[in-house]
């Protein structure tokens, strides 16, 4: 039974994490987006995130945020959400849902405890700007 499923692979979406300037902070913040750099338009997207790992010993996660897009335009960008300076310590997930026609996608993109900072930059797809990617 498990060799009839066929579980596809994501290509060409991936999430990235830009630093931009945040009036309301008065200061750069880091900011996740989805960017959808394939030929196709994803449909009803689902992003979950989290954050979790030791901190001082302890244990520490954060509470589960969800967002959802009805649509995401072949080579376009979304943004997804602001990370709060006080999580990048942590490891950062990302669980994305969606769909291509009637086909099922999903992947897990973790950004590793302390990997996003401005030493582990490129240039992200799409927005031209610097930030670090998970593919």
């Amino acid at each position: 039974m498990k060799a009839d499923i066929t579980i596809p692979e994501v290509e060409n979406v991936f999430v990235a994490a830009v630093q931009e300037w945040s009036d309301d902070f008065m200061e750069k913040v880091w900011y996740v987006y989805l960017v959808n750099d394939s030929d196709f338009d994803i449909d009803s997207v689902m992003v979950v995130s989290k954050a979790f790992g030791t901190l001082d010993g302890e244990m520490k996660k954060t509470s589960l945020l969800r967002h959802a897009f009805v649509q995401v335009p072949a080579v376009s960008v979304v943004k997804v959400e602001m990370i709060e300076k006080s999580v990048l310590a942590l490891n950062n997930e990302f669980m994305l849902t969606y769909f291509i026609g009637n086909t099922l996608y999903d992947k897990k993109f973790i950004f590793k405890a302390n990997a996003i900072n401005e030493t582990a930059v490129e240039e992200v797809p799409i927005l031209f700007v610097d930030g670090v990617i998970v593919r």
